[in-house]
């Protein structure tokens, strides 16, 4: 593994996204360098062209950037619109290619359209309970996330931790 470089980080952002009290989660495709038919929540990274195309919102900075790339990456990825975007958890890791990662994780619910995938990043979904999500092979954390959703969708904010054992793998 190569020394990742401490201060540049790949940043990503996903959306644990709810619809009639079930969360939507897609299977990564097989081709996919990481995770390949695994399966988790819409999101993708955050580019620099997601902002500096656009004019600043004030004379140095650009605002809610990271909103503009999930609805983006949300709208590509499977096709839909979300809204009331918050806050869950972030995560990191360095990568075994030696590129360091940080995901911010947020909860939105889904606005309007029909789920339509982008083959080359998913090849299928399904819209499931928590309990539901177990029966699946998720991401590692992604099912702790799901419960942190519930959670906060009762007005009880959390941090992550260790909630359950996914039967799954």
């Amino acid at each position: 593994m190569t020394t990742p470089n401490q201060v540049l980080h790949e940043v990503a952002i996903t959306a644990i996204i709810v619809k009639d009290g079930k969360y939507l989660i897609t299977r990564r495709a097989p081709t996919k360098k990481r995770f390949p038919g695994m399966w988790t929540v819409p999101g993708g990274k955050l580019e620099t062209a997601d902002y500096t195309s656009l004019p600043k919102d004030t004379t140095d900075y650009w605002y809610n950037v990271l909103e503009q790339v999930l609805r983006r990456e949300v709208q590509e990825e499977v096709g839909i619109a979300i809204t009331n975007i918050t806050y869950l958890t972030s995560l990191a890791t360095v990568h075994a290619d030696g590129h360091p990662s940080l995901v911010i994780s947020c909860v939105a619910d889904y606005e309007a359209g029909e789920v339509r995938l982008q083959p080359e990043e998913t090849d299928d979904f399904r819209w499931v309970s928590t309990d539901e999500a177990q029966t699946y092979p998720l991401i590692d954390g992604i099912h702790d996330e799901l419960i942190m959703a519930d959670a906060q969708r009762l007005g009880r904010k959390t941090e992550w931790q260790r909630a359950s054992v996914t039967t799954a793998r």
